[in-house]
């Protein structure tokens, strides 16, 4: 393969047969014919031709997916603005019509919709005609309840099947759906359900986790008791308890042999709320669309994860993060859907790999975080497990470090497709990820996402090629949130992405466009390190760091002080028997120094006894820094997002300590 200094040597690029196969490259040829699309120029055309032509492109994708529409669209794109834009305007449809679309064939009936898997790795397969009568039966019971469309059902559930029948029974009956880990406090998920007043609260008694149960009663009765909204609490007996005075069964609901009815709803009908991580007060409450999720995530699935009925779609998330509403919607495409409930290295770190196994997985997503545990732990996926099936191996979380791309090339397979996507729950989807017929490059993202207009930006607006600059959407995508949940004038939903340039989406993250067309991502953008000018993302920081054996995780803050200085510590999280010596600290920083610049290194080096994160497992940088700028650790944080709030007490002591050292 032959590269010029524009074109890197890629780590990994498809053949011939793997492009031709590709769906993506159907649907070019499709929409050439059909749209005038570009037939040549493979996906960078296509690409450019999704932004130029954008309602064109939408409505390529509902007809080569055969969205069905129960009253027809007038218009792809009224309007166009954000926040604002208005898709498929007159039309009606069902998101879990789509969803269950693959039970209609009579050949794939007793094929397996779901496979649910607990900590015994023993995969339980769930039909597609058992799933269509369970959210038949369901939704019938929904509506005997009163659900009506726009109200709300909750789910206090893990990552279990009748969580995906919950969230499709209720998109049946055009209600929305809203969920949260049982891993979430009482008070967490109160702050959450609280904005959207739930009507119905699906919940277990329990989970397993680690090889241990958690019962979860009492915090089940503290959110009964501070939800006056519920009508109705169903109880699912997962750990075999019976069902709390006035609560339903689960199986009494499910058991009926019902044809599932499919209320047609407004394309633009509330589907769900996501929440933000809620670091710094209320979480926000984003509402996304039947329409705009069902064609975003068609497109997402089966052009760019190339998704379809032969494929198995393992992704490890729990019920709190974007990552299980996006692996739901893989039913969309007809592929298998493989839930794991458990602890991600329980009963040892290579746990998710074993599961990909037994699972027959062809695409396996995790955290870069996961990639990193299994490198320094030395796992070795191809020797000891069958990954034969596994096509591509995703991540996402956080930016994943140029070893963890070696790792997986070396440890999994030499023709693995490694995906490496970024994007957020704001959109419950990708900005920029995999792209079935691109090269792959070392630290990099393949390419924005078709319909995304995205772009580098300078603080004036002017885009940025090899530069690094703010992540901006410069036009709409149907899954931007229709609106937040109490939010009424639409202050805070434009406040988040619109504030710095109108009519604009700005993300919050760094980023830089290379010049072939890959994404690389620095880091969030309100946390970033800004010395002498200069623009540094942490995540290059954790990446040098936590190569070495002795760090477990760290975490660095850039403070701006009122003297004009500027003071970046690092907080090192060490391994057991490891000791923050003199030895350490200097490796510390001429690891940094050597692998990224002095202007990288810290000013000081601080060992911690944890580094903190929100309850889906982000590093917490923005209220540290404000802890250490002075604020109270009461407004610096939303206490109830933190997963160990008192690790937060070592930052509040320090700003202290520092503020009268200053004296």
């Amino acid at each position: 393969m032959t590269t010029s200094a524009t074109q890197p040597e890629p780590l990994w690029a498809p053949g011939p047969d793997r492009i031709s196969a590709a769906r993506i490259t159907a649907f070019q040829a499709w929409a050439a014919t059909r749209f005038g699309a570009p037939a040549e120029g493979g996906y960078p055309a296509l690409h450019r031709w999704s932004v130029d032509e954008l309602d064109t492109f939408w409505q390529a994708v509902a007809e080569w997916f055969d969205v069905r529409f129960t009253t027809p669209y007038e218009s792809v794109l009224a309007d166009r603005s954000m926040p604002g834009a208005q898709w498929f305007t007159g039309a009606t449809l069902n998101y879990a019509e789509h969803a269950l679309r693959a039970a209609e064939d009579p050949a794939r009936a007793a094929e397996p919709a779901l496979l649910y898997v607990d900590e015994t790795h023993e995969p339980v397969p769930v039909t597609w005609a058992a799933l269509r009568r369970q959210v038949g039966s369901l939704a019938a019971e929904l509506r005997a309840l009163g659900v009506r469309p726009g109200d709300r059902v909750s789910g206090y559930l893990p990552n279990i099947p009748q969580a995906a029948v919950a969230l499709l029974a209720t998109a049946a009956v055009g209600g929305v759906w809203t969920s949260c880990a049982p891993d979430f406090g009482a008070r967490s998920v109160l702050d959450r359900f609280q904005q959207v007043e739930p009507v119905v609260l699906f919940t277990v008694d329990g989970y397993r986790y680690g090889g241990k149960e958690h019962d979860r009663r009492d915090a089940v009765a503290e959110l009964r008791a501070e939800l006056p909204s519920l009508r109705a609490v169903v109880h699912i007996p997962l750990l075999g308890t019976p069902a709390p005075e006035g609560a339903l069964d689960w199986s009494a609901l499910t058991a009926a042999d019902t044809e599932p009815v499919f209320e047609p709803v407004p394309f633009d009908h509330p589907l769900w709320v996501l929440y933000s991580s809620g670091t710094t007060g209320l979480p926000k409450a984003i509402v996304q669309s039947q329409g705009g999720i069902l064609l975003e995530h068609l497109k997402q699935l089966g052009l760019h994860c190339d998704l379809g009925p032969e494929d198995r779609f393992f992704w490890y998330t729990s019920t709190g993060w974007m990552m299980w509403n996006f692996l739901v919607s893989g039913l969309l495409t007809g592929t298998t859907v493989v839930l794991y409930d458990g602890s991600p290295g329980h009963p040892d770190t290579g746990a998710q790999w074993r599961i990909a196994e037994r699972t027959g997985a062809t695409l396996y997503g995790t955290s870069a975080a996961y990639v990193m545990a299994c490198r320094k732990a030395g796992v070795h996926p191809s020797r000891d497990f069958d990954l034969s099936a596994v096509k591509c191996v995703a991540t996402t979380g956080s930016p994943l470090p140029p070893d963890g791309f070696r790792w997986l090339h070396d440890e999994v397979a030499e023709d693995l497709w490694i995906a490496s996507v970024s994007g957020g729950t704001d959109v419950c989807s990708c900005f920029a990820g995999a792209v079935p017929t691109l090269p792959v490059h070392i630290g990099e993202l393949q390419a924005a996402c078709l319909g995304t207009d995205l772009q580098s930006w300078d603080p004036s607006g002017k885009p940025l090629t090899g530069e690094v600059g703010e992540l901006v959407v410069t036009n709409p995508m149907p899954s931007m949130p229709i609106h937040f949940w109490n939010d009424p004038d639409g202050s805070r939903y434009r406040d988040s992405y619109f504030e710095m340039f109108p009519g604009v989406w700005r993300h919050g993250d760094w980023i830089t466009i290379t010049d072939h067309g890959s994404v690389v991502i620095h880091g969030r953008s309100d946390s970033t390190l800004n010395r002498q000018g200069v623009r540094m993302g942490s995540a290059d920081i954790y990446e040098a760091v936590e190569r070495l054996p002795e760090i477990k995780e760290s975490l660095v803050i850039g403070l701006e002080e009122p003297n004009g200085g500027y003071w970046m510590p690092l907080f090192v999280h060490l391994a057991p028997g490891a000791a923050l010596d003199d030895d350490l600290r200097a490796r510390i920083k001429a690891t940094i120094r050597e692998e990224l610049s002095p202007r990288h290194v810290p000013d000081e080096v601080i060992e911690v006894p944890g580094i903190p994160h929100t309850l889906t497992g982000k590093r917490i940088e923005v209220p540290v820094k404000r802890l250490l700028q002075g604020t109270p650790l009461a407004k610096a944080v939303n206490a109830g997002s933190v997963d160990n709030i008192e690790l937060l007490g070592f930052y509040e002591d320090l700003a202290r300590t520092r503020t009268h050292g200053n004296d």
